[in-house]
């Protein structure tokens, strides 16, 4: 350890779990004194090659001072992180600092028995995220060449990464710079699904609890994984030799060594321990039915959990059901068999999960899987997002949570699920008792609420609000094409509803098309001259059936429209909806319908070959519909472009990051920055300000009026001035030395002792006001917002908002969400606004929010927008201190 560097502080690394690529659960932490038996034997127990590759020697000499170091207590210039299974060390990674202190040697050893399951490659991106948070920019290696494996390690983290050859080894570079690529969550999906194999598909299940009560939940679990399922079972109960006829024992020590799966409906003070003696008998993993535990039973079960390696479903939850024949696992209580079918299911709330279970068997629909977090201590709905992603057996996903741990990574696995399978989510914490107090217009509105939207949209996720609307969209989902697009054609043969499905579909965004002139014209010929060929079609009542399925099929092949809603009133002569799903059977396009009459909120019209599809009916249109937009939405974003995060001319991070740096070590509890902070932090991302002089006299302020031209903007700088025009501080075109003058002393009689000095600035070029600002939420991280902005801004409201990082689609998608966006962007509006600057700003702000957490706050209000690009007039920064975060790092929760 150098003298100079033994007291440099570092920030502390916490203790994580994390899955390997057999689905073994790893510890990784910092070596510490107790550590160096372990770590000695590591080493002493390495093949003469490992030895060889390790430190170039097959038999090295001296090496218990390294030893010694690495175990020593570490500092900001160093750091060793080991991988433990069950207490036992498997492997260590660990860096030091080199003259330069951006700059790390860096090391790998893992046990030669545990090698090829991921361990090394899972130390080395941990030891990455936490030099990074030190300020190491770089990891360097000597690897021989001979050295496949530990070459392939390299190259499988994923960073950027360069090999030069140098004699008999490669000189290595890694570059520790932004976060993940895809290989990481790759590695990530693979280990995960692993790991919940003996939750999901388990060859041996345990109900500690399994009573003989009938009104007892570990007498209903018991008896729903009986009833099918293909592996052993086993019942714990204390005090009886057997329960619904199987063999018992008294605890879960008795248990056969290996069982994959324990179910414990314990009472909570027998938690913890009914956990322990499973761990103790190698239970691989835990599904928690019991609610209730104290902070100190929740403590004792966690550790219970990490001791032995298990995964941890609940606890306070309805339990796991996996419906593949292979498996047919109910380790549920859950009433009656389950559905069978091709949705998965995740839901914190137990009540919720049953009511899905009804409405999907109330339709025909049934289930893949279904998990119940309930109080998620360790599964989360990001694990079964990654189960769902490999399981062939499921086709959509629905989601309930009410809070999210790791909404950034939630977000990456639901994006990536979502380019193949729809993915459905229900709403909840809509409303708000109150508005988060904040100093800037951004601030104000970016609620979790708000966040949480942003992230749907942006992964693609569906969300809907009731359950209602949940068996609506999967029906639409389960039997129909995704819609490629939001054209609508109506059908029916009447006349008001047609108007009422027309009404219902405008206003949620769905347009309908004028049909072209070969449909038009083949309709005429098949209806009477009483029908209306416009959209909606009124084919009128008096048709037969066969003709109004042609007319459907007519409206079908129309390359104008991307779905058919066809309305069905059946009468004393024909029930149009009779035979409609044979009829459109092997459309390219979805189809749905409405019946008329019908009080059921959906049901299914099947066709003949249950091959073919079967086509929604709904009893109301505007259920139709709504289902209809959010479906058409999904479809959209599947086949849209994925955008890219692009690489931004003029940033300079590291003059930013030494700005705010020492702004928080003179103020380490965060503060406003003042306007040349601001500036200056702006122009090191590029973005647009406005200039101007901050002056704190009359004479100052006259000579910047000279310098600067005439007319100037004048605005006061006061402590608790939030909004300088609300707040009186804002003085505009001001066009001579005399009220220069006279504006300054007006704000000195406002503002007194509290005035800092007035910004003096040119007078913007005519434009559109919007604003563009940043909110650094605690749970979802950074978050832009994008609106109309000026004096009117809160009033107006019309925002859009976007996660951290942003790609470029995100940011045309900004540009058009506004409800004023038609009349604003539009290429014929007049002026036409320069939206690619406007994108520019956006995407900047969203980089400075990646690359600077410690901004909490930034609002940019107003940016005038006109023909030829845009200049930010104002501009409110609050910085503050920060813990650095890796959302993408691969960790469980427990």
């Amino acid at each position: 350890m150098r003298e100079s560097e033994s007291s440099t502080a570092a920030p502390p690394v916490q203790e994580v779990r994390a899955a390997l690529t057999d689905g073994r659960i790893v510890v990784i932490r910092p070596l510490g004194p107790a550590d160096l038996g372990q770590l000695r034997g590591i080493h002493a127990g390495l093949p003469e090659r490992d030895r060889y590759f390790r430190f170039f020697t097959a038999r090295p000499a001296g090496i218990d001072p390294l030893l010694r170091k690495l175990v020593g207590t570490g500092d900001a210039h160093r750091l060793a992180l080991g991988g433990f299974i069950g207490g036992s060390l498997l492997g260590v990674a660990h860096y030091e600092t080199l003259p330069d202190p951006a700059e790390a040697e860096v090391a790998l050893v893992v046990d030669h028995h545990h090698q090829a399951h991921g361990l090394g490659t899972l130390l080395l991106e941990h030891l990455a995220s936490a030099a990074r948070s030190r300020g190491v920019r770089r990891f360097v290696a000597e690897v021989f060449r001979e050295n496949a494996a530990m070459v392939r390690v390299f190259h499988d983290l994923g960073l950027p990464t360069t090999m030069h050859a140098e004699g008999s080894s490669y000189e290595v570079a890694v570059q520790l710079v932004g976060g993940y690529p895809s290989a990481v969550g790759e590695r990530e999906r693979r280990a995960d699904v692993a790991s919940l194999r003996t939750v999901l598909r388990p060859r041996s299940v345990a109900v500690v609890g399994a009573s003989r009560r009938s009104d007892a939940i570990g007498h209903a679990v018991l008896a729903n994984l009986r009833d099918g399922f293909g592996g052993a079972c086993y019942a714990v109960n204390r005090n009886a030799t057997s329960v619904n006829g199987l063999a018992a024992v008294a605890t879960a020590r008795d248990l056969p060594s290996g069982v994959d799966l324990a179910v414990l409906c314990v009472p909570p003070a027998a938690v913890a321990q009914a956990a322990e003696d499973c761990g103790v008998r190698g239970v691989r993993a835990l599904v928690v039915i019991t609610s209730g535990l104290d902070e100190e039973q929740a403590t004792a079960l966690k550790r219970a959990v990490r001791s032995h390696g298990m995964r941890l479903v609940g606890p306070n939850c309805l339990g796991v059901a996996n419906t593949d024949p292979d498996v047919r696992l109910n380790a549920t209580f859950a009433s009656g068999p389950l559905p069978v079918g091709r949705i998965g299911i995740v839901t914190q709330s137990g009540g919720v999960g049953i009511a899905l279970l009804e409405q999907f068997r109330a339709v025909g629909l049934g289930i893949s899987t279904l998990v119940s977090t309930g109080d998620k201590y360790d599964v989360s709905s990001n694990d079964l997002l990654m189960w769902w992603h490999r399981d062939d057996t499921t086709d959509l996903a629905v989601v309930y949570v009410e809070s999210f741990g790791n909404p950034r990574k939630f977000a990456k696995v639901a994006r990536a699920l979502a380019e193949r399978k729809p993915v459905l989510a229900l709403r909840t914490g809509r409303t708000e008792a109150a508005q988060r107090a904040a100093a800037s217009h951004t601030a104000a509105t970016a609620t979790p609420v708000v966040a949480r939207d942003a992230l749907f949209d942006q992964a693609g996720v569906i969300s809907v609000d009731s359950l209602t609307q949940v068996l609506a969209v999967a029906c639409m989902l389960s039997w129909q094409l995704p819609p490629q697009g939001n054209r609508v054609a109506v059908i029916g043969n009447v006349g008001g509803i047609g108007v009422l499905a027309a009404d219902a579909a405008a206003e949620r965004g769905l347009s309908l098309p004028e049909l072209g002139e070969q449909t038009r014209a083949t309709l005429g010929s098949l209806l009477p001259p009483t029908a209306s060929l416009d959209n909606p079609v009124d084919t009128t009542a008096g048709i037969s059936d066969q003709t109004f399925h042609t007319c459907v099929r007519t409206v079908l092949d129309d390359p104008c429209v991307d779905i058919v809603l066809v309305l069905a009133a059946p009468t004393a002569l024909v029930r149009p909806d009779v035979g409609l799903a044979d009829s459109v059977a092997g459309a390219s396009k979805p189809v749905l319908a409405v019946r008329v009459g019908q009080t059921a909120v959906v049901e299914g019209l099947r066709p003949t070959r249950p091959t073919d599809r079967t086509v929604p009916a709904f009893g109301d249109p505007a259920v139709a519909t709504d289902a209809l937009q959010r479906c058409a939405r999904y479809g959209t974003w599947r086949v849209r472009p994925p955008g890219t995060v692009p690489d931004l001319p003029g940033i300079d991070i590291d003059a930013a990051r030494a700005l705010v740096d020492d702004i928080l070590h003179r103020q380490p509890a965060g503060c406003w920055l003042d306007p040349d902070s601001a500036a200056a932090l702006l122009g090191h991302f590029g973005l647009p300000l406005l200039g101007g002089v901050v002056v704190t006299d009359p004479q100052a302020a006259v000579a910047a009026f000279h310098d600067l031209g005439h007319p100037v903007a004048m605005k006061a700088i006061a402590e608790n001035l939030q909004h300088k025009t609300r707040g009186g501080g804002v003085a505009l075109a001001v066009a001579d030395e005399t009220r220069i003058r006279t504006t300054f002393a007006s704000f000195r009689n406002r503002f007194g002792p509290q005035l800092r000095g007035v910004l003096i600035q040119p007078m913007a070029e005519p434009g559109r006001e919007l604003l563009a600002g940043l909110h650094n939420d605690p749970t979802f991280g950074p978050l832009v917002a994008f609106g109309l902005g000026g004096v009117d801004t809160d009033l107006l409201a019309d925002r859009a908002y976007r996660l951290v990082p942003m790609t470029s689609h995100d940011a045309e998608e900004m540009i058009a969400a506004l409800r004023a966006s038609p009349m604003l962007f539009d290429p014929h509006a007049i002026p036409r606004l320069d939206t690619e600057a406007l994108a520019d700003v956006l995407l900047r702000v969203s980089r400075l929010g990646e690359l600077l957490p410690e901004v909490a706050e930034l609002d940019l209000n107003p940016v005038i927008a006109s023909e030829d690009g845009c200049r930010i007039v104002d501009a409110r920064i609050r910085v503050g201190p920060a813990e650095p975060v890796d959302p993408y790092l691969r960790r469980l929760r427990a």
